[in-house]
């Protein structure tokens, strides 16, 4: 098995954030805490144990931030009990090249994408499971600390990948592998926009056009096509594929404020010490960057009593001001992964309703993989993907 982890123990991490800060390369070199290497295959030994051969898998931004140590032990998911190697890599399409004794969702010679990464009821055998997993929302397992199951070894940057059976999605045989890898972010933003659908003739506004916001703009607009979508982008090329998707209105750098007044007819007001206040706003933000900036302005450019959906995602404490929750009734909602969804009057996975969106023509996948790479140049393709103003990459993928 060939494959990148990371080596999680406290002292080499601290080691390659410092390295970090005086040479980026520190990250995919010797001195990091990534190591890429050839292991021994993991044997089949759990009954609901499956074997992936990878043909596709991408670069998540989450991947970059645990590959650069941008986290802080303080945060609350650090309490959990935590593992000695983590792999990365979790958006992929891959080929089922072995089963366990008792494996019935997926055969031999099956094409499947990844989901649901962390342990859930269904992974660790409870035979009662919790009332998220109940209704699947196995993201959100409140059983996912107890341990067991399919010791799950390798992940997208890699060869291969053994996890359980549940983990795995049987796209339709109309997608091409590129698509299937690209369901997981996909599914991301189809969660957040469900979690609050603008109504039509509705304003939302999405922060950033990563692979993730760009995949909130058309979640809202296959989802919600009477809405008005605006999107704000820190680079040119993403402002073109966010308006190629379902944008209306599209920025680049540019004061967001000022954005606001033109598209929702609000004002702004600036006070001492760079304070800044909205009256009037967007309807719904999604925020698809995840930063103390972001967040802070995410609750200022939305109406009162509008709705803020944190999307992008950073491991560390927030420093954002969070007095829009008070004075203005803005209501802050979180997006994490994704489940079983509500729509239309179905229940279906989230990785479902992503296919028949893009079956539907709803969803464009086609030309969101900018850039490909070996494994073995692996340094080369993390470069890529998170130097996007050199680059221009949306997502970075890994060929097999």
């Amino acid at each position: 098995m060939k494959t990148i982890y990371m080596d999680l123990q406290i002292p080499r991490l601290v080691a390659s954030k410092a390295l970090g800060r005086l040479w980026s390369g520190a990250y995919t070199s010797r001195l990091g805490a990534a190591r890429f290497a050839n292991l021994p295959d993991s044997p089949i030994s759990h009954p609901h144990a499956v074997r992936v051969k990878n043909l596709v898998s991408l670069i998540c931004g989450s991947d970059l931030h645990l590959l650069f140590v941008e986290m802080d032990p303080r945060i609350a998911i650090a309490a959990l009990p935590s593992v000695k190697r983590l792999y990365l890599g979790h958006e992929l399409c891959g080929e089922v090249t072995e089963v366990g004794s008792e494996v019935t969702r997926v055969k031999l010679g099956d094409r499947v994408a990844f989901q649901y990464t962390l342990p859930s009821c269904a992974t660790q055998g409870v035979v009662t499971p919790c009332p998220h997993c109940n209704l699947g929302q196995f993201h959100l397992c409140e059983n996912q600390a107890l341990g067991g199951g399919v010791s799950a070894v390798g992940g997208g940057w890699g060869d291969q990948l053994v996890v359980d059976e549940h983990q795995l999605f049987r796209p339709p045989p109309s997608l091409s592998n590129d698509q299937v890898a690209l369901l997981e972010p996909a599914a991301v933003g189809l969660h957040a926009v469900l979690l609050a659908l603008p109504e039509p003739g509705q304003k939302a506004l999405v922060l950033g056009c990563g692979i993730i916001g760009l995949m909130t703009v058309q979640a809202l607009h296959a989802l919600s096509p009477e809405a008005r979508i605006t999107a704000l982008a820190r680079h040119r090329f993403q402002a073109e594929a966010a308006k190629r998707l379902g944008a209306q209105d599209v920025d680049v750098p540019r004061d967001p404020y000022e954005v606001a007044e033109e598209v929702t007819g609000s004002r702004v007001y600036r006070g001492p010490a760079g304070s800044i206040m909205l009256l009037g706003g967007f309807d719904v933000v999604f925020d698809c960057v995840g930063t103390d900036r972001s967040l802070t302005d995410a609750l200022r450019l939305a109406r009162a009593r509008g709705k803020v959906v944190a999307v992008g995602i950073q491991y560390k404490r927030y420093r954002a001001d969070l007095s829009p929750l008070y004075y203005q009734e803005v209501q802050l909602l979180g997006s994490w992964a994704y489940g079983v969804e509500s729509w239309q009057g179905e229940r279906l996975d989230a990785f479902e309703l992503a296919a028949r969106l893009v079956e539907q023509d709803k969803i464009i996948l086609d030309g969101l993989i900018t850039h490909r790479f070996p494994l073995a140049q692996w340094d080369k393709a993390v470069m890529a993907a998170a130097d996007k103003r050199r680059h221009h990459s949306i997502k970075v993928a890994f060929d097999f």
